[in-house]
């Protein structure tokens, strides 16, 4: 069940979304690349869309007028990352056409403009559609460059009041940021209504532009690559070199600069470098505006970057190269920072890595120093331009770009006068991009970010504090995303806590205050001894004191499951009868969770692994971000999932069975253990069978908490009734094992798997058909345990499952031997 069936499942969810809110279905015009996977995301969150294109030219003759929609449709599924969440998506697309089929946008409550960057095809298109459009339907815009004003003057004058941009990253399934535009006709109350959807039903991060050139995100983006651009020539940095000191190293995405432009496209970005080009005559960076001569090669060359397999970067076979812009040529990728540098961008206090950066004399220190000075100038003399305020600037580049702080976040962590005082000095030096001064607020200022608001420019002399989004549909989120200077989150009342969990109240200003959460405190949220106690006691302490329970991390993800690490005294010397009464604990666990007296809801995100993924299978219900990726992936240390995740698959299959045959519906149960199978969402997760159909898939990850607490209300409310043990189940037995074998050998046979990823499936398939009996044989929970933890053991003393779990703990990586 998604988040848009939930209507949600009591009202305390729904109460606090506006009543006039209904964009049940959208319309999207443009069937190209960003248009498609714009109606896929809208697909993805359960709501009906017609991808509308031009009638097909040779439509007449072959009857199918919507072919170039319909193409574009199919191709959906080709494309990776994979823009749907699960095939079964594609059904709520319908493809259209302008010619016979505008009558439909009638139907619709939004429509979305994705053609290409002409403005009088544009024209010409609003001019076609508006007759056909609702009194009350919402048209937007999603030009990236073009001006959301000059576009409106197109638009019919009865349609203008309507009409705004809005702004999709692309890809839209996985980039959370949208940009909001309004028009000076705009109604009040459009934008309110479009960002509450967005946010609610599409589950993304909205920030409000300005209607300039690029809007936020990929002017100041575009600036900062230009800008890293300029100085790796002025500083003499290799390109790799470059990418290594502005990527992970500066808290950004490990594709740096360089790498990002190469993924984005060379094509694309030197498209958007043009806009700011021909638009921003005015601006007093404009000479840097411009593409650089070597990648015009690039491009001329049809070296665009990933796309074309070359670009700045190429790979020959294993081997990795970069350009040298000098001359043109390739040569071996991989040199590094130096080490004096690295050591520099090491300090974790932002003030002092940031001051010692600058008095290097290094140049690699100061090609770094002026890329951030020459972005924090420019953000500083836009920002009365292209934003209402300094947060959406922060968080558009966080949401757009991926860096762990906005710009305005790192100057302030960095000592807002002490640099404001530099950046004027190098000003004043003529070595900045622009001889632009600073404008006079930012003297004023001690912080742009206070837990009274962010820092609105008003003038380039004054400005005012703006405090958050009062719309209702925020209140959903009770950890938002928090800026640097906002202040600390209130983690409420502490419960119980060891040193793996944390038992907690969120405060009472939340609302959420009568339902505890369980957090792990360990690293990526492994599971081990002390996570196994703390679920235990905080579950004694919910059936005495409160309705029910949440396990929510804070942060992503939910669990990598059972902590290898962890075993490794008792595995090193051998003490198996230590790791064998940790399993069983774990099992215990496990039971606990599912009965409970009071109902225990998982609300997970990101990764949830082995371990993490038994706990889950075993909640009351499970509130899932629609990017959970699930699956018991124990084959890849060389073991089987023993946390109860054999049995559970081993039940389900015989509640599921027709007419005694258990083999068929625990055969992808099984397959999806013996191959390791992750669901790519957590919509396939629940295709694949560790989610339930009764489980909640939310498109908004900073919801999670509050739906969850609502889930638990929601079943306390019912009176929740906790499910009795099964006294018995009917197994598939050997002569299910022996059909399961058959096909293992075919796979082994085919070369699709090793003789010991061979061995590990022969033991899962005997636990879940419930090891050496006739089928129908009638077994208890207890049984599949036990044979889960023996088959567990068994091979956990195997030479090539050592192997796999010192692999594992060393590289990260699975190994199949």
């Amino acid at each position: 069940m998604t988040i848009s069936n939930l209507a949600m499942s009591n009202s305390t969810v729904s109460s606090q979304s506006p009543s006039h809110l209904h964009i049940r279905t959208v319309a999207v015009l443009g069937a190209g690349v960003m248009g498609a996977q714009i109606a896929a995301q809208l697909a993805n969150a359960g709501i009906r869309t017609y991808l509308f294109d031009l009638p097909s030219p040779s439509g007449e003759q072959s009857g199918e007028l919507n072919a170039i929609a319909i193409k574009a449709i199919e191709n959906l599924g080709k494309i990776k990352p994979a823009p749907l969440m699960s095939s079964a998506r594609l059904d709520a697309i319908s493809p259209a056409n302008y010619g016979s089929d505008l009558a439909l946008l009638g139907q619709c409550d939004l429509v979305i403009e994705a053609i290409a960057e002409r403005a009088d095809w544009k024209a010409e298109l609003y001019a076609k559609i508006a007759p056909h459009l609702a009194a009350h339907a919402i048209l937007a815009s999603n030009t990236s460059g073009l001006s959301i004003a000059q576009l409106a003057d197109s638009v019919p004058d009865a349609l203008r009041p309507r009409f705004c941009g809005i702004h999709f990253f692309n890809p839209p399934r996985y980039m959370y940021l949208v940009e909001l535009i309004p028009t000076p006709a705009l109604q009040a109350d459009t934008l309110d209504q479009l960002e509450t959807f967005l946010t609610l039903r599409l589950g993304k991060g909205v920030v409000r532009a300005k209607d300039t050139p690029n809007f936020i995100a990929n002017r100041i983006g575009v600036f900062s690559l230009l800008a890293t651009i300029h100085h790796a020539q002025a500083f003499g940095i290799r390109l790799d070199v470059v990418d290594d000191l502005t990527g992970r190293r500066l808290g950004r995405p490990k594709s740096a600069t360089l790498r990002t432009a190469d993924v984005v496209g060379l094509d694309t970005f030197a498209h958007v470098v043009k806009t700011m080009t021909d638009k921003l005559a005015d601006d007093p960076w404009h000479a840097l505006f411009a593409t650089p001569d070597w990648m015009q090669q690039l491009i001329a060359a049809g070296a665009l970057g990933q796309k074309t397999r070359q670009g700045i970067y190429k790979k020959d076979g294993k081997d990795l190269f970069v350009l040298d812009p000098a001359t043109g040529e390739y040569m071996p990728a991989g040199q590094g920072a130096s080490d004096e540098v690295k050591a520099l961008l090491k300090i974790a206090d932002p003030a002092v890595r940031i001051k010692a950066l600058r008095e290097s004399d290094h140049r690699e220190a100061q090609f770094v120093w002026a890329c951030l000075r020459d972005v924090w100038h420019y953000i500083a003399v836009q920002l009365e331009h292209i934003a209402d305020h300094a947060r959406d600037v922060d968080l558009a580049i966080r949401w757009g770009f991926g860096w762990e702080m906005g710009p305005f976040e790192l100057w302030q962590a960095a000592g807002w006068r002490e640099v404001a005082q530099a950046i004027a000095a190098d000003i004043a030096a003529g070595k900045t991009l622009s001889r632009a001064q600073l404008p006079a607020w930012v003297m004023q200022q001690q912080a742009v970010h206070t837990p009274q608001g962010s820092f609105k420019a008003v003038s380039a002399a004054s400005g005012q504090m703006i405090a958050r989004s009062a719309l209702p549909v925020y209140q959903r989120q009770l950890y938002p995303p928090r800026l640097l200077g906002e202040g600390e989150a209130d983690w409420g009342e502490t419960l119980f806590a060891n040193d793996s969990v944390r038992m907690w109240l969120p405060p009472q200003s939340s609302g959420g205050n009568d339902v505890p959460v369980l957090s792990f405190t360990t690293k990526a949220h492994c599971i081990g001894s002390g996570v196994l106690a703390g679920v235990q006691e905080a579950i004694r302490i919910a059936e005495q004191y409160y309705p029910g329970l949440v396990i929510w991390q804070p942060e992503a993800p939910f669990s990598v499951g059972a902590d290898l690490l962890s075993m490794g005294p008792a595995f090193m010397s051998g003490d198996y009868a230590a790791i064998a009464s940790m399993v069983a604990e774990f099992q215990k666990t496990s039971q606990a969770i599912k009965y409970a007296k009071v109902p225990v809801v998982g609300a997970a995100q990101g990764y949830a692994f082995g371990g993490g993924c038994e706990f889950l299978m075993h909640c009351a219900r499970v509130v899932a971000h629609v990017e959970t990726y699930i699956g018991l992936v124990e084959v890849g240390v060389g073991l089987l999932p023993a946390g109860g995740g054999c049995k559970e698959f081993a039940l389900r299959a015989a509640k599921l069975a027709r007419n005694g045959n258990i083999l068929e519906s625990l055969k992808d149960f099984y397959l999806a253990m013996a191959t390791a199978k992750v669901g790519s969402s957590a919509e396939e997760g629940q295709q694949i069978g560790y989610l339930r159909e009764s489980d909640l898939i939310v498109m908004n990850v900073n919801e999670l908490l509050y739906i969850a607490q609502a889930q638990v209300r929601a079943m306390a409310a019912a009176a929740y009734r906790a499910p009795l043990p099964p006294k018995s189940f009917a197994v598939a037995g050997r002569s299910g094992a022996a059909t399961i074998r058959a096909q293992l050998v075919n796979l082994l046979e085919g070369g699709f798997i090793s003789k010991y990823d061979y061995h590990i499936a022969l033991q899962i398939a005997e636990v879940v058909t419930g090891g050496d009996v006739e089928a129908g044989t009638l077994v208890n929970e207890d049984w599949i345990l036990k044979l889960e933890r023996e088959r567990f053991m068994a091979l956990l003393k195997k030479g090539k499952t050592q192997e796999r779990i010192m692999h594992m703990l060393e590289f990260n990586k699975p190994l199949r031997n």
